[in-house]
């Protein structure tokens, strides 16, 4: 009885007893610490997500308040800026790769003079790529080597028929190709690229997607016979370097450029991304410019210039699958690397 007393006491004093805060019971706890995940009723979980989307948003606000603040305040009394936090991202967060590549590493540039492409990219040896098809081919494949022959200069097609690949490749390097593309296709649709270096290797196995052809892309532009200006970006490691060396070794080293045709590999997380532009200046209207502007201040040429992209197509991703020493050999060849799925058990772990 005298415990039930006391429990009421505490009770009617808001919880306290003896001039003693009562402590939180354990399911208060919990319902603290309580996850939208852990919610089986479809309704309240959503609403609780809903709730703590709001209050992120409004910390976030907050916070943009007072770094808004912050500058004013700087700009006010003549000091430097406070430092932006730098945004946390996969690529700056990737884990740490002995093999990426250092200005200084006089090893690596010895390598790189000796290595299978420095004949093609020192002008040695005259650039020339042949590109054929797997043995069945499809409807689209056809199309998307039509607009390879365009892409790559000094390229050409060849009829696959019932060749084994490496007659092909006898053929191709006694007919003095430095490279063979072939276009694989499964279901009709293109799927993998092989790119076999002449007549040394390596070979490049690469998992082909998301394509789209010329016609498929909106407001497209056609693209002049002129070389094209090649870029090629993140490409870090030895690896990366590598593989960045091999598709250089498809394209001309002496842009043209009056085509304004450009050519870009841009590497993100293992993907490698092609895309084919062609930068126009458009001229604008005179009126227009100056009556946005001071008409006191003067006109320069470039006020009245608007550059822009305009994508000429393919479109397509690439994923390196293995790379291969010498030639295209599937029995005794050796790999210098392959993909395999314990590779893909972290986001921060990348190889090119």
């Amino acid at each position: 009885m005298a415990g039930n007393k006391r429990e009421k006491e505490a009770s009617n004093n808001g919880g306290e007893t003896n001039g003693e805060v009562a402590k939180p019971s354990t399911s208060t706890f919990k319902k603290e610490q309580l996850l939208p995940s852990m919610i089986k009723n479809k309704a309240k979980r959503s609403e609780i997500h809903a709730k703590i989307k709001h209050e992120k948003k409004l910390d976030k606000r907050k916070k943009t308040k007072a770094r808004d603040a912050a500058d004013k305040r700087a700009l006010e009394l003549g000091e430097e800026l406070p430092p932006r936090p730098i945004p946390r991202t996969i690529e700056n967060t990737r884990e740490a790769d002995e093999t990426v590549c250092k200005p200084d590493d006089e090893e690596l540039f010895a390598e790189l003079d000796t290595d299978e492409f420095s004949a093609v990219l020192k002008g040695q040896r005259a650039q020339n790529v042949m590109i054929t098809t797997c043995r069945f081919n499809s409807t689209r494949g056809p199309e998307f080597i039509k607009e390879l022959v365009q892409v790559i200069p000094n390229s050409s097609y060849h009829k696959r028929g019932t060749y084994d690949l490496k007659k092909i490749v006898t053929y191709a390097t006694k007919k003095d190709f430095t490279t063979l593309i072939v276009v694989h296709t499964n279901r009709r649709e293109p799927d993998a690229l092989l790119i076999i270096g002449l007549p040394d290797g390596p070979t490049a196995h690469f998992k082909l997607s998301k394509l789209k052809l010329r016609k498929e892309i909106k407001n497209h532009g056609n693209p002049t016979s002129h070389w094209p200006e090649l870029m090629l970006n993140n490409f870090t490691t030895r690896l990366g370097c590598r593989v960045g060396r091999m598709l250089q070794s498809l394209f001309p080293q002496k842009p043209e450029f009056r085509g304004r045709r450009v050519v870009t590999f841009h590497c993100q997380r293992d993907y490698i991304f092609f895309r084919h532009h062609r930068y126009v200046f458009e001229s604008k209207d005179p009126k227009k410019v100056d009556s946005k502007k001071d008409p006191t201040a003067e006109k320069k040429a470039s006020d009245y210039v608007k550059p822009r992209l305009q994508e000429c197509g393919p479109r397509f991703v690439l994923k390196l699958r293995s790379l291969q020493h010498g030639t295209f050999d599937t029995q005794g060849g050796e790999f210098e690397w392959t993909h395999k799925p314990e590779m893909d058990t972290s986001r921060r772990r990348f190889f090119l």
